[in-house]
């Protein structure tokens, strides 16, 4: 079993930069694909990035490319997501994922629904304009 704790939201203003951190408590971070979702209110949750477990390949949801980077550090069983060039419409709560498969990712992007085995709490993220 894995667990996921998400930090770094905030209120930030429309142009400005949030870094968002997950930490997996789990032995074999480096055996999971590792991905981030957001969900607005009203709204279905969403893929917005993922990456392999190597670091070797990464999504991007169309509308986050060239404003977000996904990393990780398997030393430090922990994903990120930077997030530049804010917009009001990236306000959600942002769900940090995990799965075997780097698969379910894709499946995700291309489905336009949300795919993993484990999920984090959320984390609040609010851009004004």
């Amino acid at each position: 079993q894995m667990q996921l704790v998400e930090s770094g939201g905030g209120l930030v203003q429309a142009g400005g930069s949030l870094r968002l951190s997950c930490a997996a408590s789990v032995r074999t971070f480096s055996n999971y694909a590792m991905g981030w979702f957001r969900q607005a209110p009203g709204k279905e949750r969403e893929f917005v990035s993922a990456i392999s477990w190597s670091g070797g390949t990464t999504y991007y949801a169309d509308s986050v490319k060239g404003r977000f980077t996904i990393s990780r550090d398997n030393a430090k069983n922990t994903v990120y997501l930077q997030m530049n060039s804010l917009k009001p419409e990236d306000t959600a709560v942002y769900y940090c994922a995990a799965d075997p498969q780097m698969a379910a990712f894709q499946r995700s992007l291309e489905s336009r629904r949300a795919f993993a085995d484990y999920w984090g709490q959320g984390t609040q993220v609010t851009v004004s304009s």
